[in-house]
């Protein structure tokens, strides 16, 4: 039990895939102008990330069996953009403003290298499936809460008076920074309780 909290603390926090590792960038950019929108996009990658893993680790195990590690890559890939079109159907059908809220950043969850990375590093850092599993779901949430903070961030940023040469992307970029900076303070607090 303590293992898994760990992981999923560290995952959150400490190794958060867009702030520490800086995978799923495109999404943290393109959908963090609003709240509901970082929060739907969080949703599906969390979705996503969780079921890919659960996927991919039996098939892992049997492209290991039969020595066919060079075929993982592909095979992930193949699975995630499964699983995103299934995502997608169902925003379409229940979800109609988010979906169209998200708009392009929805299929490109497939390219998401936050999601090809935690179905990678789980086998990398020879996690079982349930350590796995909670690998990804606190990469997921790590996900969501830097988008959410970074919604936060972007929309008090609209109503701030930034110079010309710093409006739109520069201004963005180095409000990412100093958030992503903030939570290098969270890797002496999680190893503190976990010692």
């Amino acid at each position: 039990m303590k293992v898994a909290f760990s992981l999923l603390l560290t995952a959150i926090l400490t190794n958060n895939f867009i702030l520490s590792k800086f995978l799923g960038i495109c999404p943290f950019l393109g959908v963090s102008k609003k709240l509901n929108t970082a929060v739907g996009m969080s949703g599906a990658v969390i979705f996503v990330m969780v079921l890919a893993t659960a996927v991919t680790y039996p098939i892992n195990l049997f492209l290991v069996k039969k020595d066919m590690e060079y075929l993982q890559t592909i095979v992930f890939i193949l699975v995630i953009a499964a699983l995103v079109q299934l995502v997608e159907i169902v925003m379409k059908k229940y979800m109609v403003t988010l979906y169209n809220a998200l708009g392009i950043y929805l299929p490109l969850i497939t390219t998401n290298c936050a999601v090809l990375g935690v179905v990678l590093l789980n086998i990398q850092e020879g996690y079982n499936f349930w350590q796995s599993i909670v690998y990804s779901l606190g990469g997921g949430l790590g996900f969501m809460l830097a988008m959410v903070m970074f919604a936060g961030v972007r929309e008090k940023l609209e109503g701030c008076d930034i110079p010309k040469s710093l409006q739109g992307l520069p201004i963005t970029l180095i409000a990412a920074s100093l958030v992503s900076m903030s939570f290098l303070g969270f890797a002496g607090l999680v190893d503190n309780i976990f010692a």
